[in-house]
């Protein structure tokens, strides 16, 4: 019967510790903003590629690509 008590008392501390986290986590702003970060990996893309454009237009006269 002991066991069981000892076992309680160690689940709630660590429940306790992961709402503990949870809040933390919270207050400092880690799930504020979960959208932009999925889509921004897409336009990086784009903007290297115009950046090659625009070098490609000074250095030779030409667009391509």
């Amino acid at each position: 019967m002991g066991i069981i008590y000892l076992m309680l008392i160690v689940s709630l501390v660590i429940a306790l510790f992961f709402l503990g986290s949870f809040f933390w986590a919270t207050k400092n702003g880690q799930y504020d903003d979960d959208y932009s970060p999925s889509v921004r990996m897409l336009f990086d893309d784009k903007l290297e590629s115009n950046k090659k454009v625009k070098t490609n237009t000074k250095t030779n006269g030409s667009t391509e690509v």
